[in-house]
């Protein structure tokens, strides 16, 4: 069911050390119990195609959040510009993610028509912070959509200066849906392979998808690494997947 009738604004949450964080909202105008998820913006920042996913969620029937991770850097910067300042700094510190993510899931639980599930939904270094939600915080669905090195080391100058999550595998409570491109760098796909080989030894819940002639980013319609079949096809792994985890 789509719903087209759909609330989307601007607000502040309480994210980590209950700073006042910018986050962006979409959710359905009726009054019907549902589940929430939290959009987790990619590298290039809190912008409008992020903007426009957390919407078409909403469409889908979900509450829908993003959390704009970057307004500690360059409070009402222009997406672009905040975005340099957060790579300069190597990205987010992954603490500061969990508790801004926290406070994510706290907003949406405090809607009278909550359900009271919530997933995590993350692009590229967002696909990493949506494992680590599934880690730290109290989230009942991860999607990591190429999300890069949740195992494997940044190289040298790589503006996402991040630990690798491979030896806290263990810690993931959340069940994981992975959707990677086999033409992707970062993911490589020896690296999803290692991923998907350490959660079978944990013996965690997930499912991964894998595409041929898509590489990095081919959810992204505005760009050229847009893949329109991997998209589709992804689309509806994850509303089947979230329909299991957190309600239709």
């Amino acid at each position: 069911m789509q719903y087209d009738a759909i609330l989307a604004e601007t607000i502040a949450i309480r994210g980590h050390a209950d700073d006042e964080i910018e986050a962006y909202t979409a959710r359905p105008m009726d009054g019907g119990s549902r589940g929430g998820m939290i959009v987790i913006h990619h590298m290039p920042g809190y912008d409008a195609a992020t903007k426009e996913i957390t919407r078409r969620f909403a469409t889908m029937g979900y509450h829908a959040i993003c959390p704009n991770l970057y307004t500690r850097e360059a409070p009402g910067a222009d997406p672009d510009d905040a975005a340099a300042t957060a790579r300069a700094q190597g990205g987010v510190p992954d603490e500061r993610f969990a508790g801004d993510a926290a406070g994510a899931t706290r907003w949406l639980r405090s809607l009278p028509t909550s359900n009271g599930k919530v997933g995590a939904i993350g692009f590229c270094s967002g696909g990493r912070q949506a494992v680590l939600a599934g880690m730290e915080v109290d989230v009942q669905a991860a999607v990591d959509c190429y999300g890069a090195f949740v195992v494997g080391t940044p190289p040298e100058g790589f503006p996402l200066q991040v630990s690798p999550l491979a030896d806290r595998i263990g810690d993931l409570q959340a069940p994981l849906l992975g959707l990677f491109g086999n033409e992707d760098s970062y993911p490589s796909p020896d690296q999803v392979d290692e991923l998907e080989k350490l959660l079978q030894e944990k013996g965690k819940t997930y499912e991964f998808h894998r595409y041929d002639d898509a590489g990095h980013a081919f959810f992204a319609v505005d760009r050229p690494s847009y893949r329109p079949a991997a998209a589709v096809d992804g689309w509806e792994r994850i509303t089947a997947f979230l329909a299991r985890h957190l309600g239709a």
